[in-house]
């Protein structure tokens, strides 16, 4: 009988899942924090500038796992799939306000399938060039483009990733047309770009900046409502001829939904510790990237004015996946 009891007992420790792992022990190992994109960008900068200092609030390392593809889907299914208790995903703006409106279908619903942490960053997103561009502002390189519809290429981290939903939205407000190219993550976009294989791209600022300092890349205009301290010479959009623009990419973590609220509650308050500790508040002050680390209810209202934002952009512009 007793033997009975133990084995019914461990049973049901085992199918309680994360629910068994909250009650005060949690977490029980290292967390892995499912990151979208190849390495090398602004999604890059802020998983690992936080993960690192989660660790000593939490008790345990929180490593980063790239997961590129798929427009950010692969990495969101995997997460789901884990189903460890111990597996968390770095949401951003195409996973959780655009694909829903790209896809016709997707394997899970973000709204239902996950539960908000908390909204770590926001990066202004840089449109620059290479400098074998003759385009020396905004207004210039508008001019350049409809001078030759097509003639022009934008390379992108990925179909649906900020990078594309930012040209394609300035694509839309000046009434261009340049050919998108798409890569698997910002590293090797960059390389082609810093290379002259690609003559544009919309990057986060994280990934950007030191390029522009460098005389490598040409800034024509900061998606941000004002100008940058980083880059106080560089007029944003809206000043170049189209008021009220904006365009700033923003991550934050994601947890299944299966995690209990008091499991989101840790990674909330440790991310939110995480992303003004020295050492993270140092480098994204370096990179242009803006520490916000709000909690869950916060985020999820966050997350529901985006997809109301973007629903309209995609529809209005027409934005399709290659």
């Amino acid at each position: 009988m007793e033997r009975r009891s133990f084995l019914a007992s461990a049973m049901l420790g085992a199918l309680a899942g994360p629910q068994a792992l909250a009650q005060g022990t949690w977490p029980t190992k290292p967390i892995r924090l499912i990151v979208p994109f190849a390495p090398g960008g602004s999604s890059e900068i802020i998983a690992r500038s936080t993960a690192a200092e989660m660790a000593g609030s939490l008790g345990q390392t929180v490593f980063v796992d790239n997961k590129p593809g798929g427009s950010g889907n692969i990495a969101m299914q995997e997460c789901l799939n884990a189903g460890d208790g111990h597996t968390i995903v770095l949401g951003h703006i195409g996973t959780l306000a655009v694909n829903p409106y790209l896809f016709a279908k997707l394997p899970f619903d973000v709204n239902r399938d996950f539960k908000p942490v908390s909204l770590l960053a926001k990066v202004p997103s840089l449109y620059v060039v290479n400098p074998s561009v003759p385009a020396k502002n905004l207004k210039e390189f508008v001019a350049l483009a409809k001078a030759s519809p097509g003639k022009l290429n934008y390379g992108s981290a990925g179909n649906g990733s900020a990078g594309h939903l930012a040209m394609e939205y300035l694509k839309s407000e000046a009434g261009l047309f340049v050919v998108h190219v798409p890569y698997r993550g910002t590293g090797p976009q960059m390389t082609d770009l810093l290379a002259g294989r690609l003559e544009a791209a919309a990057v986060g600022a994280a990934a950007v900046i030191p390029f522009i300092k460098a005389g490598k890349l040409r800034c024509i205009a900061t998606g941000s409502r004002e100008r940058m301290a980083q880059l106080p010479d560089v007029p944003t959009v809206a000043e170049q001829g189209y008021p009220g623009f904006e365009m700033t990419q923003w991550y934050g973590l994601l947890t299944p939904a299966s995690f209990t609220d008091e499991m989101v509650a840790r990674l909330s308050g440790a991310a939110a510790k995480g992303v003004k500790a020295p050492g993270a508040a140092t480098r994204f002050s370096d990179e242009g990237v803006l520490a916000v680390g709000d909690g869950p209810a916060q985020f999820k209202a966050f997350i529901a004015n985006e997809q109301a934002r973007w629903k309209k952009v995609v529809s209005s512009a027409s934005i399709r996946l290659d």
